[in-house]
């Protein structure tokens, strides 16, 4: 069942969004037990086609529902304002020709997320509350978040997907966080990128070897696809769910 509520996030915007939470089939079988915590970016793509984009979610409700996936989903709405989503998926400040100057706002996103998100998913449903029941994804830009969170708030998440992450927008910069911040050796680490999508934009096969090398190097559990025949949309990232779920332990 994925409840929905109106939200606004004040530290982002007065914008009014949804936010999404999963609960797994067995959910109120027992009162006693308690669940991970998997967050998602772009959380009106994660669900109800109806609520998507394009018009086609992933669908992940029905694949949990159908698996009995012992997992709580929380996931929220992006903004859908002018460049909003791009700022606020983004940890880094860039240039687009397409959209401009673009803010990057990743950290406001993140601060949120993880001092008023989760403690209100926490108090509210049975949730394992510690770093290693509690993880992170998104595709896209929301892949690219993913990869931030990883690192900049690796004390919070212990495994994280990244879906065919735009790394296009600072590739320096992303190898770079993963300096910058120390990451535990226990880090669990999902990466993929479509074999159609790569030719996108420049560089990307070479980033995402340069990314890999670099995360193996400090000892952290990555697995890293390229999906044949992959593409940039929510139909190509739903046929990954068994995937990547399984990386994150399911």
């Amino acid at each position: 069942m994925v409840l929905t509520e109106k939200i606004v996030i004040p530290a982002l915007s007065d914008e009014e969004r949804r936010a999404y939470v999963y609960i797994p089939t067995e959910y109120n079988s027992d009162d006693k037990k308690r669940y991970p915590v998997l967050y998602m970016f772009d959380g009106h793509n994660v669900f109800f086609d109806e609520h998507a984009t394009y018009g086609k979610s992933w669908g992940m409700g029905d694949y949990l529902d159908w698996t009995d996936t012992p997992l709580i989903v929380a996931a929220v709405e992006c903004s859908h304002i002018g460049n909003g989503r791009l700022e606020e998926y983004s940890p880094f400040s860039f240039h687009d020709k397409t959209f401009g100057d673009i803010k990057g706002r990743g950290r406001e996103t993140m601060e949120w997320l993880v001092n008023e998100f989760k403690p209100a998913v926490d108090q509210n449903f049975k949730t394992k509350r510690g770093r290693e029941n509690t993880f992170i994804a998104g595709s896209s830009m929301g892949g690219l978040m993913a990869l931030y969170a990883i690192s900049a708030y690796n004390r919070v998440f212990s495994r994280a997907a990244a879906l065919s992450p735009s790394l296009w927008v600072n590739k320096k910069g992303i190898l770079s966080l993963f300096s910058e911040h120390k990451v535990r050796s226990d880090t669990v680490l999902y990466l993929d990128y479509g074999s159609k999508e790569l030719a996108n934009h420049n560089g990307m096969k070479a980033a995402i070897g340069e990314l890999t090398a670099k995360l193996i190097r400090q000892n952290i559990n990555i697995t890293t696809r390229i999906i044949k025949g992959g593409e940039h949309t929510e139909a190509s990232w739903e046929r990954q769910i068994p995937v990547f779920l399984r990386c994150l332990g399911f």
